[in-house]
Order: C-alpha cells, then sequence, then structure tokens
C-alpha cells in the first residue's frame, strides 16, 4: 500500500512540475506584436537606470548607467502611460528582467503594474530608429542638390499646325 501512495505522489509532483513549466514558458512570451527580434532578453541592474523614454503604451526606451539603452517591452498596454509623471521598476532580485519583473506606474485611480515581456539592449542607431518609427523624433532628409543645367540635345518643338497643313496636301 505505501509502495502504491509513493507512485501517485511522484505522478503528481510530475504532472505540477510539468504544468509550472508550461507556465513560466508562456509566461516569458511576449504577446503583443511588437516582439523583440533576438532570442535573447537583457537585464538591467535597477540601481543602474537612469530615466526613460515611452514610445507608446506598451514600449520604453530604459536609459541605464554607462550609456546604454535597452527596448522594454511590456506584456500589456498600460493605458495612461504616456500621461505619466513616474514610473518604477519592482523586482525581487534588483535586476529587472523580462518574464517576473514588473513595471509600476499611477494609471490616475489606483497604482497599476504591468509584467514586461521583454528587454534588448539597444545601439545608438537601433534607438533613433525606434524614436523615429513611434512618432517621437522627425526624421533627418537629405536636401536635394538644386538642378543645374545639363548640356545635351536640345528639344526642338513642332508646331501642331504643321500636321493639319500635311494632311491638306
Amino acid at each position: 500500500m505505501s509502495e502504491h501512495k509513493q507512485i501517485k505522489n511522484v505522478l503528481k509532483q510530475s504532472v505540477m512540475l510539468l504544468y509550472l513549466s508550461v507556465i513560466v514558458g508562456c509566461a516569458s512570451n511576449p504577446s503583443d506584436g511588437d516582439r523583440v527580434d533576438s532570442g535573447r532578453s537583457d537585464c538591467i541592474s535597477q540601481p543602474s537606470i537612469r530615466g526613460y523614454t515611452v514610445l507608446d503604451e506598451s514600449n520604453l526606451i530604459v536609459s541605464a548607467s554607462g550609456r546604454r539603452h535597452y527596448h522594454m517591452v511590456l506584456h500589456r498596454r498600460a493605458y495612461g502611460l504616456r500621461s505619466n509623471w513616474s514610473i518604477g521598476f519592482k523586482s525581487p532580485t534588483g535586476r529587472v528582467c523580462a518574464g517576473f519583473s514588473e513595471l509600476v506606474f499611477d494609471n490616475h485611480f489606483e497604482g497599476d503594474s504591468i509584467r514586461i515581456a521583454a528587454i534588448r539592449q539597444i545601439d545608438a542607431e537601433e534607438e533613433e530608429d525606434l524614436l523615429i518609427r513611434y512618432g517621437r523624433k522627425e526624421p533627418e532628409y537629405e536636401h536635394t542638390p538644386e538642378p543645374r543645367d545639363v548640356k545635351g540635345a536640345d528639344v526642338e518643338e513642332l508646331d501642331p499646325d504643321a500636321d493639319d497643313e500635311s494632311s491638306r496636301d
């Protein structure tokens, strides 16, 4: 009887472990259309965070010490985030990482927190592309040079009345 009980406990634990693995796997996948391109996800040391730029309700650029910048994608939209004066990050480890860290902000009624779906370190060019893509910066256009005279064959204009005279002959 005790052997049967042990097998039953092992099966219960196995099922529970499988269930938790599926939940953790689903929690770490971004569900929004803005998925991070690379398969890796970066973490940010919480004390190194210096500022942020809100791109839209689910995308931010986070600035950290050492001139590092990160594209952060939230698990769901944070309505009111654009007009918010301050946000914070909640993490149990002191490192803000995708999957288990949260963005905390005041949504005008009460504090709200949203899980972070993805974080990826970006370079200056990627940062500028994101700012342009989300309308936070105007693209720089190259000015086209003024047209200049080019020597070539002159075009002779034909007299439209000349066709009428030749058809009369």
